[in-house]
């Protein structure tokens, strides 16, 4: 639930901007597992030498939990974000990352099977936030079955570590979508605004682990 007397926080020029994220998974309570996201977006490039001598299981016994997984690094297809809820800032091995988000893992995922360990499986994360893809620059979208559009916000080097912006055009031509998905491309002629219904965002990864967040009009 977002604080009203925490004043939101604005920032622009993320396209292509390169982060990580680290997420501590632990017990919810529920007979499930929730992930504390931090990120380095804000903060710090995801610098290589220190996203790359990262620990996880060293990670997990420091902080207490029974697994951390490192997601990234990654790369924003969005432009703008207001957030209007985060948290406090922890060092990770000398790689500062701040709170941004808690996830519901849903219990089929394997994530000793690589990020997400099952994909285009709707996932949601308790956040609070407004993205912004400006008019005139590409927006890349998966739309499911039922005709829901998730936008991607995000691109991974975690399987492809050459994948780029540039190559995002074509990034249908590599997916194996299930049965009644279909990937787009356009160029909107009006700002693009995705919003967080109720703090939460729904969001689903495809097999590269690039993350796309449900547009709910």
């Amino acid at each position: 639930m977002s604080d009203p007397a925490k004043p939101s926080r604005h920032l622009s020029g993320m396209r292509d901007e390169r982060y990580g994220e680290v997420v501590l998974i632990s017990p919810d309570g529920n007979g499930g597992l929730r992930g504390a996201v931090y990120t380095t977006y804000g903060l710090n490039d995801c610098p290589p030498d220190k996203w790359n001598a990262l620990d996880a299981g060293a990670l997990a016994a420091r902080f207490g939990v029974p697994a951390v997984f490192l997601n990234g690094p990654r790369f924003w297809t969005i432009d703008e974000v207001t957030t209007y809820d985060w948290g406090g800032v922890e060092l990770f091995d000398g790689l500062e990352a701040r709170w941004a988000a808690d996830v519901r893992i849903p219990p089929d995922v394997d994530f000793s099977a690589g990020a997400g360990g099952k994909h285009y499986v709707p996932t949601t994360v308790d956040r609070d936030t407004e993205y912004v893809l400006k008019a005139g620059r590409p927006v890349y979208t998966l739309e499911d079955p039922d005709g829901r559009t998730f936008v991607l916000q995000a691109y991974s080097h975690t399987v492809d570590p050459g994948l780029t912006a540039d190559s995002l055009a074509s990034l249908g031509d590599r997916l194996r979508l299930p049965d009644g998905w279909r990937f787009r491309t356009h160029t909107p002629d009006e700002d693009l605004h995705v919003r967080t219904a109720d703090n939460k965002a729904t969001v689903v990864q495809d097999e590269l682990e690039n993350t796309y967040m449900l547009h709910a009009r």
